[in-house]
């Protein structure tokens, strides 16, 4: 059994553990989560391949990293953009890089897309692939690797990426409009992460990238002065950030740190901060207050380790959402942001 198998069960087995102890007050909890079990992490990666370009591009993962980390130097925000930005492209259709084409009504062209970047990176790092590999490495499979290598470069942890994800050619902005922005209610939020194969677990482990990068404000400025239309700030804030907020958010169009304690550290302070009620977005305080969510909050504060782990495996789940069909019709892009012709 391999190494990474072995501390996920181990954390699996802590986390049924505190489960069992919450579910002791809270009963409903035992049927409302549900622990992934050994076959559940092990059947990832059947329709993709580790091995698919060491023949064919065998530097593909060193010019990669390379790329990515002259970019996150040069700009460190780039790291959670990149990590960003690989989420709403498997949000919608599966991890096609269906994010990256640039055309009218196109998802990259949607409101809730608006805020997103690393596109250029994605760019650059395609063109040197193109010189050394043509036509052989999949823009799909770059973004999900870029956003592996950003994870590494802001201090979390490496996961090993199979290979295979074709290109998509649809990208439709209406689509995009279903990726949450940060005000769903937890059931909303679960139900979109079972609907693309990801489980609570999934939902809590990976609302945790909010440890690092920032978020614009007029995502959040509706918690400072008129919660729910009560003309009052949500009660759930703490004082003294809300008024750090306040203080932070004058403008809509200015930025503010999702972790305001260690903005720019890959670690477990951002579910402290959910404890001392310092989430940023509606959606990360609610993980605190659920009791869906809430035990695996605790669970993933304690341990770094553990955190760590998990978030691998959810993130190989997360870049293995396909859909067959769109697979089936896609395409390797010799430039990512338009299609083959």
């Amino acid at each position: 059994m391999k190494i990474g198998t072995i501390m996920c069960l181990a954390f699996i087995s802590f986390l049924s553990i505190l489960i069992s102890v919450s579910a002791f007050n809270n009963p409903s909890l035992t049927h409302s989560l549900k622990v992934p079990s050994l076959p559940d992490i092990t059947s990832f990666e059947d329709d993709l391949s580790y091995s698919l370009y060491h023949k064919s591009c065998p530097n593909v993962e060193g010019i990669i990293y390379r790329k990515v980390k002259e970019w996150v130097k040069r700009d460190p925000s780039l790291a959670p953009s990149l990590m960003r930005l690989h989420f709403h492209d498997c949000a919608v259709r599966g991890c096609d890089a269906s994010i990256l084409l640039d055309h009218s009504g196109s998802e990259r062209s949607a409101n809730v897309s608006k805020s997103l970047r690393g596109f250029e990176v994605i760019n650059d790092i395609k063109a040197e692939l193109e010189k050394n590999c043509p036509k052989i490495v999949s823009c799909a499979d770059i973004l999900t690797t870029a956003a592996r290598d950003a994870t590494v470069l802001a201090g979390g942890p490496f996961w090993t990426i199979p290979f295979g994800r074709k290109d998509g050619r649809v990208s439709l902005a209406k689509e995009a409009a279903a990726v949450p922005m940060g005000q769903e209610s937890i059931t909303q939020l679960i139900e979109f992460f079972q609907s693309k194969g990801l489980n609570v677990l999934d939902l809590v482990v990976l609302s945790g990238a909010h440890t690092i990068g920032r978020s614009s404000c007029d995502t959040v400025q509706y918690r400072l002065y008129n919660y729910k239309g009560t003309k009052k700030p949500d009660p759930s804030i703490n004082p003294l950030y809300l008024n750090y907020l306040r203080r932070k958010c004058r403008w809509a169009s200015e930025n503010v740190y999702l972790d305001a304690t260690s903005p720019n550290k890959f670690d477990t302070q951002y579910y402290h901060n959910l404890k001392k009620k310092m989430g940023l977005l509606s959606t990360d305080q609610l993980l605190y207050s659920d009791s869906r969510t809430k035990p695996i909050t605790d669970a993933l504060s304690f341990q770094s380790s553990l955190f760590y782990n998990q978030f691998s495996v959810s993130m190989v789940k997360l870049a293995n959402i396909l859909d067959v069909n769109f697979q089936d019709n896609g395409e390797i892009r010799t430039n990512c942001n338009r299609v083959n012709y």
